[in-house]
This record gives C-alpha cells, sequence and structure tokens, in this order.
C-alpha cells in the first residue's frame, strides 16, 4: 500500500511539475495572446470534435429562408452591405463556370466579395498574411437538397486567434466581422 501511496505521489508531483514548466514556458507568449483566443479555440475544436473535417470548424453558415431565390439573396446581400459601407467588389458564378467547362448544369453556387478597402489597407500594413483574408467572401449555396446556404470565414480566428491585434486595427476588423455576419443574417430573411 505505501509502495502504492508513494508511486501515486511521485506521479502526481511530476504532473504539477510538468504543468509548472509549461507555464513558465508559455507564460509570457500567452500573456501576449487575445483574451478571447481560448474561447475561439474551444469553438472551433467543439465544431471539430463533432464534424471531424476543420473545414466545417472554420466557417459560419446561415441558412437561407425557403421561400427566397438566389436571386433575392444576392440582391439583398448587396443592398445590406451598401447601408453598412462595405463594397461590393466581385462575384464569381462557380456553377456558371462549371457548366461552361462540363457542358453539365450544377447546382448554384456563387462566390461574392465584400471589402472595406480602409480596413483592408490596415490589415496590409501590420501584416501581408492578412491578404489571404480579403476581401470577405461569403458563398451563397444550394446544398444537395436544393436548400440555400451562406457560408464565411471565422474571422474570429483571426481578430482573436492568436496575438493580440492593435486596438484600432481590432475595432475596425470587428466592425467587418460583424457587418459580414449582419449580411448574411440579413440576406437570409430577405432583408434590404
Amino acid at each position: 500500500m505505501k509502495l502504492i501511496r508513494n508511486l501515486l505521489a511521485l506521479i502526481g508531483l511530476l504532473a504539477v511539475l510538468a504543468v509548472a514548466a509549461v507555464a513558465v514556458r508559455l507564460g509570457p507568449t500567452l500573456a501576449k495572446f487575445d483574451d478571447r483566443f481560448l474561447a475561439v479555440y474551444q469553438e472551433f475544436a467543439g465544431k471539430l470534435l463533432k464534424t471531424g473535417d476543420p473545414g466545417v470548424s472554420m466557417m459560419w453558415s446561415v441558412p437561407v429562408a425557403a421561400d427566397l431565390s438566389a436571386e433575392e439573396v444576392v440582391e439583398s446581400m448587396k443592398s445590406i452591405a451598401v447601408s453598412r459601407n462595405l463594397l461590393f467588389v466581385g462575384e464569381s458564378p462557380f456553377y456558371k463556370q462549371v457548366r461552361a467547362i462540363t457542358g453539365e448544369d450544377y447546382r448554384y453556387v456563387n462566390f461574392l466579395s465584400f471589402c472595406d478597402a480602409q480596413v483592408g489597407k490596415k490589415m496590409l500594413e501590420y501584416r501581408d498574411h492578412y491578404s489571404g483574408f480579403m476581401p470577405c467572401r461569403i458563398a451563397l449555396v444550394e446544398d444537395k437538397n436544393g436548400r440555400l446556404w451562406m457560408y464565411t470565414m471565422n474571422l474570429d480566428l483571426m481578430i482573436h486567434g492568436g496575438k493580440e491585434l492593435p486596438e484600432d486595427l481590432k475595432t475596425d476588423a470587428i466592425r467587418v466581422r460583424e457587418n459580414i455576419m449582419a449580411i448574411m443574417e440579413g440576406a437570409a430573411k430577405g432583408e434590404f
């Protein structure tokens, strides 16, 4: 019994020392991270564990009301973007590209791009890698059952997922995030 107790005490001591070593080594780095980084990665990990798919885990999705057409949703997105001072900067109708290449009809898949050029400039001044997030894209996708969905990248991973952004850039990035979500949520209901 004494041997087992001593062995368990040794394992406990080693575990405490390991945690302390990790805290000492990572503590200064983690102190520079955004306050919400743990929550962002917990949400990501929860989705990943549920779906097993990192692509699903990195995206936000919003279902579109069944009575809306793709054209109505696109017009709604453009209207809401303008009302929120985001530029509509492009559209890539993937379903038309597939049809042009294969000669076969394809379900509706369209990529719409929106931009706040002033925030984009700040992002690029901060880090060139952020160009991969630009412009903000919303995919309007008809699923295999004929239902429309909107998808966009989870911007919280960029905003809160690592070292804290400079305050003015973080404020602007959060505003863009809120605008993109407002476009998706409003367009899903056909708002203008």
